[in-house]
């Protein structure tokens, strides 16, 4: 079960803009389910690439809130920019045995600011050659 301090230090990891910090967070085996895919990415290195390119993508990224429960799940809330559109949303993580992120689940709204998502990640996850988990 995780302790408060893995997505805290989760949390630090990306207002620092420290994505490597952020990824040694993640199970080898870490299931991320997209706003915008049905099916999940999964393995540290695929989802770590796949982040990337949100790290890429997101401006005046910051957390508003957080919630934790004792069950191992933090929700972190968020707003950002992406292009001319703000956005809000949720990561919410899921924690192993180990205290790593084991399943990882974006939302983000309104509609608009996700479809703005997808267009300019769209080119960039297509070039870092991820792909989520096939059928």
């Amino acid at each position: 079960m995780a302790t408060t301090s893995t997505h805290a230090r989760f949390r630090a990891a990306v207002e620092a803009a420290d994505p490597e910090a952020a990824f040694e967070l993640l199970a080898d085996d870490v299931v991320f389910h997209s706003p915008a895919v049905f099916r999940p990415y999964v393995g540290r290195e695929n989802v770590s690439a796949l982040l990337r390119c949100v790290f890429d993508t997101f401006e005046d990224f910051r957390y508003t809130d957080e919630l934790a429960s004792e069950d191992g799940t933090a929700a972190l809330i968020f707003q950002a920019r992406v292009g001319d559109k703000e956005v809000e949303g949720m990561d919410l993580l899921r924690f192993g045995d180990d205290g790593l992120i084991a399943d990882f689940t974006v939302m983000i709204r309104p509609a608009s600011g996700l479809m703005q998502l997808l267009q300019e990640m769209g080119p960039k996850v297509k070039a870092a050659g991820v792909e989520p988990a096939p059928a």
